[in-house]
Formats: C-alpha cells, sequence, structure tokens
C-alpha cells in the first residue's frame, strides 16, 4: 500500500487550509463535516469561503503562508494554485511532522482525502493513492448506489445492543456468529425497511433464546478456490472466507484469493509439492478436525474443485469419521478454466464426443488406461503434467494416438501470467522445454486443442 487507511477523530482538532479559492473551500466543508476546527490562510478569499468565516463555522487569517502558521496544526491542505506555495506548505509540513495533503500532487502529499460514502457512523473511503481522482470519484458513486440509505440505522441498532450481546456471549467468536446470523436475518431487513420498532422486539427475544446449533459448534468447509482468477470465485466460496475463523490454504490458491477472507482469521499454509518439502495430507486432516473440534470455523481452501484432484474426499471422510459438522462448497476445476482462459472448448460437435479427467501423478506407481485415452473422438485432460510430460506424450503415441495429434499445455491458467503452448504430441516434449513451462499446469489433448479464435475483446 502506498497509503495506510485511516480513520481519525478530528472533532475539535486544529487543521489548516493554505488557499482561499474553490479548492480551498471544497477542502473545508469536508474537514467541517467532520467537526474539525479548521482555519484558512491565503492573501484573499472567495466569497463562500468569507460567508463560512461569518457563520463562525471556521477562521480566516489574510496573511501569506509561512512556516510558524503550522504551530499546534495536527493536519495541513495546501489548495493553492501557486505550486511554489504549495511546494513550501510541504516542506514546512515534513519539517515540522505534520500531515499534509497537496492538491494534484500526490509526491508531495503525505496524506490524501479520499472520495466517501457517508452514512455515518458507517463510513467507506475509496482512494486510488492521488493517482486516479475521478476513478476514485466513479467508484464511490457506484458504491452510493449499493449502500442502503439506512445503513446508518442498522450500524446505530448494533452499536445500541453491542453490550447486551457482550454480556450474553463469553467468547468474541460466539458474538460474531451471533452478529454474522442477525445481518442475514430478517431483523436486519427490518431496519434497512425503516421498522425499528418490530426489530427492536424480536432482537430481544433471539438475544435470549438458546443458540441455534450451526453457531454452537464448528464446521469445516472444504471450499474450491478455482484455476487462480479470483473473480472466478463463487459467492458462496467468498462467503466462507468472509465468515471463517481459520483459513487452510495450499499453494495453488491465487495469493490474491485470500484478501476476501476476514484480516484478523487465522491463515495457516498447507502445501504440498511433488519433491519439495510438503505437509503431509494425514497432517491436514487432523489438522482439519482438531480446529473445527475447537468450535472453529474452518475454510479448508483449495485449488480448482476440492473434489476433482483436490483430495476432499479424504478431508471429507475425516471430518466425518470424527462426528464433525461439514460442508462442500464447490470451485471451477482447472480443466474448465483454463480452457476457457485459453479458448478451447473441452467437448465440440463432431470433433469430441467425450471428455476425461485424469491425473499425471499417483501415489502407487499405476499407469492409466492409456489405450482408453488415445481413442479417436475424444478430450484427455491431464492434471499436473510438468513432470511426466514426455512419458505422457510418448504412451499416448504407442497406444494409438496420433503423433500430429493437437495439444496444449497451460501454465497458470486464467492468471495474469498464463502462458499457452500449443503444439502436436511429438513435439510438446521439446517445446514445453525449450519454454521452460513450470507447475502449475494442464495438458489437453485431443482436435479440441487445434481451435483457436482471436480474442473478442
Amino acid at each position: 500500500m502506498d497509503y495506510f487507511p485511516l480513520f481519525a477523530r478530528l472533532q475539535g482538532t486544529p487543521c489548516l487550509i493554505v488557499g482561499g479559492g474553490a479548492v480551498a473551500l471544497r477542502k473545508a466543508r469536508q474537514l467541517l463535516r467532520a467537526n474539525a476546527a479548521v482555519t484558512v490562510v491565503a492573501p484573499a478569499f472567495d466569497a463562500a469561503v468569507t460567508e463560512l468565516a461569518a457563520a463562525g463555522k471556521l477562521r480566516l487569517q489574510q496573511r501569506d503562508f509561512t512556516a510558524d502558521c503550522l504551530d499546534s496544526v495536527v493536519f495541513v491542505v495546501a489548495a493553492t494554485d501557486d505550486q511554489q506555495v504549495n511546494a513550501a506548505v510541504a516542506a514546512a509540513a515534513a519539517q515540522a511532522r505534520v500531515l499534509c495533503n497537496v492538491v494534484d500532487d500526490r509526491e508531495r502529499s503525505t496524506a490524501i482525502l479520499p472520495a466517501v460514502v457517508d452514512r455515518s457512523p458507517v463510513l467507506i473511503a475509496v482512494s486510488s493513492s492521488g493517482a486516479a481522482p475521478v476513478l476514485a470519484t466513479r467508484l464511490r458513486q457506484q458504491l452510493e448506489t449499493e449502500i442502503a440509505p439506512r445503513t446508518a440505522d442498522l450500524a446505530r441498532f448494533m452499536g445500541k445492543w453491542r453490550d447486551a450481546v457482550r454480556r450474553r456471549f463469553g467468547s468474541i467468536d460466539e458474538r460474531r456468529r451471533f452478529w454474522q446470523s442477525m445481518l442475514d436475518s430478517d431483523i436486519a431487513a427490518m431496519l434497512l425497511d425503516g421498522d425499528a420498532a418490530t426489530a427492536e422486539q424480536i432482537f430481544a427475544e433471539r438475544l435470549q433464546a438458546p443458540l441455534p446449533a450451526e453457531q454452537q459448534a464448528g464446521i469445516g468447509l472444504i471450499v474450491g478456490a478455482g484455476p487462480g482468477d479470483p473473480e472466478l470465485l463463487t459467492l458462496k466460496a467468498v462467503r466462507a472466507l468472509n465468515t471463517a475463523d481459520v483459513v487452510l490454504y495450499d499453494r495453488l490458491v491465487n495469493p490474491e484469493v485470500l484478501d476476501y477472507a476476514r484480516k484478523d482469521a487465522e491463515f495457516i499454509y498447507v502445501g504440498k509439492q511433488a519433491g519439495k518439502a510438503s505437509t503431509p495430507q494425514a497432517e491436514i486432516n487432523a489438522l482439519l478436525v482438531r480446529l473445527v473440534s475447537q468450535g472453529k470455523r474452518v475454510c479448508r481452501l483449495k485449488g480448482g474443485d476440492p473434489l476433482i484432484f483436490g483430495r476432499g474426499g479424504e478431508e471429507l471422510a475425516a471430518l466425518v469419521g470424527a462426528g464433525l459438522r461439514w460442508q462442500i462448497i464447490p470451485g471451477i476445476t482447472a480443466a474448465s478454466g483454463c480452457a476457457a482462459a485459453a479458448g478451447i472448448p473441452l467437448t465440440h460437435r463432431q470433433v469430441a464426443r467425450s471428455l476425461t479427467y485424469t491425473t499425471a501423478q499417483t501415489n502407487d506407481g499405476s499407469e492409466p488406461d492409456w489405450q482408453a485415452l488415445a481413442g479417436a473422438g475424444q478430450t484427455a485432460v491431464f492434471y499436473m503434467p510438468v513432470s511426466r510430460l514426455e512419458s505422457i506424450c510418448q504412451a499416448l503415441i504407442a497406444a494409438g494416438r496420433a503423433a500430429d495429434c493437437p495439444v496444449a499445455l497451460i501454465e497458470n491458467g486464467s492468471r495474469v501470467n498464463q502462458r499457452t503452448l500449443r503444439a502436436t504430441l511429438n513435439d510438446l516434449p521439446q517445446l514445453a522445454q525449450d519454454q521452460q513451462i513450470g507447475s502449475p499446469a494442464l495438458l489437453i489433448v485431443g482436435e479440441v486443442a487445434g481451435h483457436e479464435w482471436p480474442h473478442a475483446a
């Protein structure tokens, strides 16, 4: 982050604006909304600035800026149309260790005034770190339409009942789950619709009722994170991350996906990679059971779909065997995600009438049914093929697949660094070596791999 987002209480706090024109007026109004003690320094002032002073809302100092203007000030805005004056304000602020916003000058600014969605006490601030103020404003406008006008009523209601909920539930986890269930309930809907009286009555009754079973016990959520692109997460997967106490994740999960989790959640890496130090599956199973047994809401986040070469079935068996609650949230498997990103149809009329998913890695050293995979009119998708690429291609050719059969090797499918290597069975191993294709990657074998269309956008 270029800037640390911070909400500051400025009520009665001395703040200075240098400049007396329209920009200074706009900044003054922003600070006055936070009840700051605003002083405006300039050789001359627009009429609207003078009117605010006459109404007693701010103080004016009709003079040129000097460094002593910053005495006792905690925040200053340089809002003149003179770059030399703005630079002098920034330099003086740096010397005095006062936070400074220089309008339209991100290099000299140590603080930025964001675009704000105000549903006080709920505030949503949007900043582009000074790079694109118009974009920040556009995003703020979009959020204005999404955030219900009565969100403030909902926040005040929760604040009013906060102490009562703290007395009712002894642990932070219990309180969090109670509030989460309330936000998903008809109570929140009533408040947003303006029916505060009914919401108050129902809330008081539910606060005294026994906790529902789903709020008392832990649960293991086995969640598919998709092939890599965070936008391919399902809504249910995002909700699981939003509400999880602990997130267990592996190396195939894009780090950007973890941004959807609660910031106070515990993150535990349990990745596995061939040929490198890894967390054994039995250890992952035991950890999952232990955490859920402690009453935690655990999100076991897995690349792709957890039940397609994700060993989700083994983790499910561990939870079931321990008598624990569980839920599986499927994800877009790597085959679908990578093929879509590369523009390859996995089935296509008159080209491929069947589709087989298989893994190139086995624990017992057994081989796939190469004859079945080499049949005409079908697509074969190999998960994690890089370390066995040459032997896979040779086995398919030996089983009857044509040496010039189209193939596609997709590295980091659906991510910004995706690479797609198209070749034939015969040529692929050497080309992949020359291009230094690495894992994670996925191999698509069949006539569909020869289909390629230019991107529409």
